[in-house]
């Protein structure tokens, strides 16, 4: 396993360009490995200002033994992975192997609706409490939210905080 590594998903179009750059930022700076990975076919496109970001890998090159962190960036274009089976099957992996997981602004209803979030309390946009709340979590409005190994951040407001919490996750 790579030590102190971290996988960022990063939606192929709109992801927050901001929160991805504070996250990558935040990660590097406390000597953390970060790859990024992508259903793009090419570069992943960032909002706003249209950013642009090559994954260094694809989802099926995924595997959570060479992770220590599975973090799920924000944005519009996360709403596009909701429903992703590729995607819950490889949060429910570093779930199993008891890796931490961690989603901010919409996308912490991919954890939900991958069933991690079930009985849990959670966090997101207050737009998706609903989203979250139909998969079993319960929505509770705070910017972050730690439970168990998994983290969930409500808006970039937050992505400092959200980063913080991923990096004490880690160091325990």
């Amino acid at each position: 396993m790579l030590k102190k590594s971290i996988l960022l998903i990063l939606p192929a179009q709109n992801f927050s360009g901001a929160g991805f750059l504070a996250l990558k930022s935040s990660f590097e700076k406390n000597g953390l490995s970060v790859l990024t990975a992508s259903d793009a076919n090419n570069l992943c496109t960032g909002e706003p200002g249209g950013m642009k970001v090559k994954a260094d890998m694809n989802f099926y090159n995924i595997h959570e033994s060479n992770f220590s962190a599975l973090v799920f960036a924000g944005g519009n274009g996360t709403r596009e992975y909701w429903n992703n089976a590729t995607l819950h099957k490889i949060a429910k992996k570093f779930f199993e192997a008891k890796k931490t997981l961690a989603a901010i602004s919409s996308a912490p209803v991919i954890l939900s609706r991958a069933g991690l979030l079930k009985n849990l309390t959670a966090t997101c946009l207050p737009d998706y409490k609903k989203e979250l709340e139909r998969s079993g979590a319960q929505y509770i409005d705070h910017s972050v939210v730690v439970r168990k190994k998994i983290i969930t951040a409500k808006d970039e407001e937050s992505v400092l905080e959200f980063a913080k919490c991923i990096l004490d996750a880690l160091s325990n």
